[in-house]
């Protein structure tokens, strides 16, 4: 793995980024050839993933069929697999069921969003932010209403109640992770509802697949931290790539667990599994997932993956360039 990595970020001295930092390197166009986008993306999900992990892949394979064991076990026990994250608010089922009613209004969004008092401040906090840049502020739901519209106060609304399932966790390799976690999850939610119109999805249940499909890579990391000492993952590329889709399968069976509509699952079920673009959602998840890890793994100078972003078709490039004009979590 480690000579594998010294080829993948150009050197073995190649840093990796602080935790939350995704500044974009320059993307001149003037580089080498490089291979394109989806002649990148069977590597791309373990270079994420030894990016998030970092120092603590120690170089001992010990411990990788112990692991695997186990969230082979909580993949087939969703129930107990969902107990190590915090559970999504009530409400975000309530809203989907909303979101199919035709006849639902934004007086009846509003009094759902009442029944969950945290929920609703934290909303509020969020839409008075400098990335919402309120000419008044704003101290209701019916001003955030004004201010977003219904589809835009659904989706902060889902990444205000997804935040904390992936953002806040205990152990040292989940702490570490969680951040730049919790911004891919965020990238890919975003690319997923610009990309889903193109491709025939429904932007709102989009952007959930792309906050819900890290949830069971978190459930992989906490075991991790329960079963290794601090700074042993498995230095192996096969339980690495093991471990994704397996956490895939996990976050699959959480959403339903969570009562999440069934596309959603099957979508973060079917990632990585080549999907034809005739399933909508499967397809969108999964050009969303490639895209928000390109821009991190690209953001933290990666020569190849900055090399893949400049050969990007002109549809993705816009796409991967809103994603930029995301704001940290520290600058809301």
């Amino acid at each position: 793995m480690k000579k594998w990595l010294a080829r993948l970020f150009g050197g073995a001295g190649g840093a990796r980024p602080a935790s939350g930092q995704s500044t974009p390197a320059p993307v001149t166009g003037l580089e080498p050839a490089a291979p394109t986008m989806t002649e990148a993306a069977p590597d791309i999900d373990l270079a994420f993933f030894l990016w998030l992990a970092g120092p603590h892949v120690s170089g001992a394979p010990a411990g990788a069929d112990l692991i695997l064991d186990e969230l082979a076990r909580l993949g087939r026990d969703p129930l107990d697999a969902a107990s190590l994250v915090p559970r999504v608010p009530a409400v975000i089922p309530q809203l989907l069921r909303s979101l199919r009613d035709q006849d639902s209004s934004s007086a009846e969004l509003a009094r759902q969003l009442a029944q969950d008092a945290v929920l609703v401040a934290e909303v509020i906090r969020e839409v008075n932010s400098p990335y919402y840049r309120p000419a008044t502020p704003v101290r209701n739901l019916e001003g955030a209403l004004l201010l977003l519209g219904q589809n835009g106060l659904r989706m902060l609304l889902a990444r205000v109640a997804f935040r904390p399932v992936i953002s806040i966790q205990a152990g040292p390799l989940a702490r570490q992770a969680a951040p730049n976690l919790w911004r891919q999850s965020e990238h890919c939610a975003l690319a997923a509802a610009l990309l889903a119109p193109r491709l025939g999805a429904d932007p709102f249940e989009a952007y959930l697949a792309g906050l819900m499909h890290n949830v069971g890579l978190v459930v992989a990391l906490r075991v991790i931290d329960g079963l290794l000492p601090a700074g042993a993952l498995p230095d192996d590329d096969a339980f690495g790539l093991g471990l994704v889709r397996v956490a895939r399968r996990i976050s699959a069976h959480i959403a339903a667990q969570w009562e999440l509509p069934p596309p959603i699952g099957h979508a973060i079920g079917h990632l990585g599994d080549g999907v034809s673009p005739a399933a909508p959602l499967p397809a969108t998840l999964a050009a969303a997932d490639r895209l928000s890890k390109l821009r991190m793994l690209a953001g933290g100078g990666q020569p190849a993956f900055v090399r893949a972003a400049a050969r990007l078709d002109a549809h993705e490039r816009q796409v991967y360039d809103q994603l930029d004009d995301q704001p940290a979590p520290e600058e809301r």
